[in-house]
């Protein structure tokens, strides 16, 4: 009798994980992330600052173009480039030079043929002082 129980708690044990590891995947964030993802190096840079911005990007014939911004209390600067649909490339890189101190938001926008965002993701970037004369 010993035995059965073991198994029994066994079974148990397991449904209780695979409903933690189902309640874990129902809370991860879906939308924008299945479209598009961004990666933004440095997270943390010294003043001025290059920063590199990547976008991976599901093909889909809606995708017309993507937006990046970098912007802090003090500071924005833009770029957007044209997409041709499903036939653009997965990946778009950015680059920003010399961004002063401050922190950023970085935000991606993929955009349809009339301008509405298909998808918009964010990543914060902190930029600070050198120390050098400040």
């Amino acid at each position: 009798m010993t035995g059965r129980r073991q198994g029994s708690d066994g079974v148990a044990m397991r449904r209780a994980m695979m409903f933690g590891i189902l309640l874990f995947m129902a809370t991860l964030p879906a939308g924008a992330g299945d479209r598009m993802a961004l990666k933004v190096s440095p997270a943390v840079a010294f003043a001025p600052a290059n920063l590199i911005v990547r976008t991976m990007i599901e093909a889909d014939a809606k995708n017309r173009a993507i937006e990046i911004v970098a912007e802090s209390t003090d500071f924005y600067r833009s770029s957007e480039m044209q997409l041709d649909g499903e036939h653009a490339p997965r990946t778009t890189t950015f680059e920003f030079r010399s961004l002063p101190q401050g922190v950023y938001e970085v935000k991606a926008t993929l955009l349809a043929s009339d301008g509405s965002a298909l998808a918009t993701v964010r990543r914060q970037v902190n930029v600070i002082a050198t120390g050098a004369g400040h």
